[in-house]
């Protein structure tokens, strides 16, 4: 007997809203790290680095007797020594991570080449595991398939695209609304890692705190023996909360970003530093060493005495300048995830081209500014509009810094966050301690 399309719809099961996963996925289980040689990969930027600390810390505590390496950037891998999770590193600059396809005989030889190279690296590592963490747009399957070629028995990724046998434990991902440490804590999880906080950490070495020290004394006016801090540090390392400030207070400026569309412009970093100086807090403005005009272009719009440069150094000496400021403004940049992993309240201009939610810091008090537009998140290198996102008031950048500078001396910061407050956030204002 034909049923009806009345009887057809009334014997339907009824179904969750939720998509059905690939048969193919969430099938790996539990994987042993204990004594395991393990390969890390994240080959991106300072702060995505910082981001995966949470997860370090965790495989760390799961495994104290395993070898856990890192493969990064060149840039990502000047982070590795403030890490002490991390055993070893991989530098490279992968196929996967290039925006553009050489043209040129020459160089696709070259970049053939370096895949064969690595190729070689990862298989002589003799590891037992490859955990691959991704942001949500990232596929994590050209390093995956590496992994096979080198055989790597067990191989760990996040995907909603199927790729076969190339991983032996292929993880459904959170949303991608899901915060970076929230992401690469999930994929742990699928494999039997219990999560250890979902603070950032970084160990900033005693030398670089005295270097860090040496070139603050130069650039502050009048800093005397400004040195002393105002609570002794770990005598060896020092690591978050550990009380590093300066008893002479500053702010630390930090106008670059990875790529153009996350720049507040220079002129008016310049004037929120005079503002913030007029106010009696003192900026030292930093960059690298290929930002040196940029740094120089936000002091001489600043005009102001209080306001000065400071010289390009490594980023451990970098990240003991962040420790020692009384705040720090910069944009969503590695300086904003270097402040929350050493304990600095930070002030960001945050462009449009993520969520606000995607790396907000959650462990020091934070704002996050920047004008709600339609065509955030947009993932662009450079605005193609004219960067309505980032139409912040420099005043409403120094009020922000000098709130934060100035805290209510009674709080104390937890270790994380209460749960409401995890995401999303509200449109101009991480969570605030």
């Amino acid at each position: 007997m034909a049923l009806t399309g009345s009887a057809l719809t009334a014997a339907a099961p009824v179904r969750e809203d939720a998509p059905f996963r690939h048969p193919g996925a969430d099938r790996g289980g539990s994987v042993e790290l204990a004594g395991r040689r393990i390969l890390v990969v994240r080959p991106d930027n300072v702060g995505d680095v910082v981001l995966l600390t949470p997860a370090l810390r965790a495989m760390r505590a799961a495994a104290p007797d395993a070898r856990i390496e890192l493969l990064a950037s060149p840039a990502g891998a000047a982070v590795t020594p403030m890490i002490p999770e991390l055993d070893g590193v991989l530098t490279a600059s992968p196929s996967w991570q290039l925006l553009d396809a050489p043209t040129d005989p020459t160089d696709a030889a070259t970049l053939a080449a370096g895949e064969q190279d690595l190729l070689g690296r990862i298989l002589a590592g003799r590891y037992d595991v490859l955990l691959v963490f991704t942001s949500f747009s990232q596929s994590p399957w050209p390093v995956a398939h590496l992994g096979l070629l080198a055989g790597v028995p067990t191989r760990v990724v996040h995907s909603r695209e199927f790729a076969g046998a190339i991983a032996t434990h292929w993880v459904t991902p959170p949303p991608d609304t899901a915060h970076h440490v929230d992401r690469s804590l999930h994929l742990i999880a699928a494999i039997g890692v219990a999560a250890r906080g979902r603070h950032l950490t970084l160990c900033v070495p005693r030398a670089a705190y005295a270097e860090a020290d040496r070139l603050l004394d130069a650039a502050l006016p009048d800093s005397g023996s400004a040195s002393k801090t105002l609570r002794r540090a770990d005598p060896d390392t020092t690591r978050r909360y550990a009380g590093a400030r300066r008893a002479q207070r500053f702010a630390l400026l930090v106008p670059g970003a990875s790529c153009p569309s996350r720049r507040y412009p220079a002129d008016r970093f310049g004037a929120a530093a005079a503002a913030v100086a007029d106010a009696g807090l003192p900026v030292l403005v930093s960059g690298t060493a290929d930002e040196s005009e940029l740094v120089a272009e936000v002091v001489r719009t600043a005009g102001s005495p209080a306001v000065r440069a400071l010289p390009a150094t490594d980023l451990r000496v970098f990240a003991a300048m962040v420790a020692r400021a009384a705040v720090a403004l910069t944009n969503n940049s590695g300086g904003l995830h270097i402040a929350d992993a050493v304990g600095t309240p930070v002030a960001a201009t945050y462009a449009g081209t993520e969520r606000l939610g995607d790396v907000a810091p959650r462990s020091v008090p934070s704002e996050l500014l920047q004008v709600p537009v339609g065509c955030s998140p947009c993932r662009q290198l450079t605005c193609p509009f004219h960067h309505e996102c980032l139409d912040v008031a420099p005043a409403r950048l120094a009020s922000a810094a000098l709130r934060l500078a100035n805290p209510d001396p009674a709080r104390e910061l937890p270790d994380d966050p209460p749960k409401e407050h995890r995401w999303p956030h509200g449109p101009n204002r991480a969570w605030t301690a």
